[in-house]
């Protein structure tokens, strides 16, 4: 009943202290993957949110497990979160479900942790499968440092304006993409980033896994034809970085892009935007004022043209 605790055992009406809130990765293709510590965790809690419980529910019987379910996902109303505050703070045991994979990662799960947290109730991670470290362990690309974008925005402008701080991100870049998106997803990241090694990741730990390396140039004949599944993409960071100070504002894979770099490396090393711009346009061909044009968005002197 809403607003009330139900009795515990020999409590009263009384509860004993406020119950945890658990994060438990589940597989997500493969059932195997799921931990025995988050078998155990689904069996003994009072309750799951799960973001689909269709999903969860196939799952748990799979496992013989019967614990109720709740459904919490990104169109829940508030009073689904306070439904289950509630019973947190009566002294029973959550388990935090997505769809698959763990949740808090591309779902909204986070906003219940940090309500939890907020009110004094334990957060307790149950690790395992994550298609955000599968996909990156397994891709040959650089993992000592990353950056992790999830969904890109939908609104094209959003989309572009996050694409475009990505430029001189050095780092390996993952990104979540629905399947029907995948090659519009990837021709917008050559358009921006130019050229760059990729990875998509598809079906992972599923019976057609499948892992494609290449180039984002190559990447538009393989998916052309669109694709079924979950996809990661893993994206190389920029292979050379701007000197410090210096931003690029210039389309890579543009005609403009050498000399660009020509600009923006004489710049950092202190020479004026009139002559890194005389420079370039001698050394490249390109006309003056073009070159100029790309020096006054480079750089941070302020020197006349004449």
């Amino acid at each position: 009943m809403p607003g009330t605790c139900l009795q515990r055992p020999g409590g009263h009406g009384l509860t004993l202290g406020t119950g945890s809130l658990y994060v438990v990765s589940t597989p997500i293709g493969n059932l195997e993957d799921i931990t025995q510590r988050a078998l155990r965790v689904l069996q003994e809690s009072a309750l799951i949110a799960a973001e689909d419980t269709r999903r969860t529910q196939h799952l748990l019987f799979h496992f013989g497990i019967s614990t109720r379910l709740i459904s919490y996902h990104d169109h829940s109303p508030p009073s689904r979160l306070e439904k289950i505050l509630e019973q947190l703070t009566c002294g029973k045991d959550v388990a935090l479900v997505s769809d698959a994979g763990t949740p808090g990662i591309s779902d909204p799960g986070y906003a219940l942790v940090g309500a939890a947290i907020s009110r004094g109730i334990p957060v307790v991670p149950i690790p395992g499968a994550s298609a955000l470290l599968a996909a990156l362990s397994a891709s040959g690309l650089p993992t000592n440092a990353f950056v992790f974008e999830g969904f890109l925005p939908r609104q094209r402008s959003a989309r572009r304006e996050r694409l475009h701080r990505l430029k001189a991100e050095t780092r390996t870049v993952v990104l979540f993409e629905a399947p029907q998106r995948l090659h519009a997803t990837l021709a917008e990241l050559y358009s921006v980033l130019g050229d760059r090694d990729v990875v998509v990741a598809r079906e992972l730990t599923k019976l057609h896994e499948e892992f494609w390396r290449g180039t984002l140039v190559e990447s538009l004949d393989r998916w052309e034809e669109g694709v079924r599944g979950e996809v990661v993409i893993a994206l190389a960071g920029r292979p050379d970085p701007l000197p410090d100070g210096v931003s690029c504002l210039v389309e890579p894979g543009s005609s403009d892009t050498a000399p660009a770099m020509l600009i923006a490396q004489r710049i950092a090393a202190g020479m004026s935007r009139k002559d890194a711009a005389r420079d370039a346009a001698r050394e490249t061909g390109m006309p003056y004022r073009e070159a100029y044009r790309l020096a006054a968005e480079l750089g941070s002197v302020d020197v006349s043209p004449h």
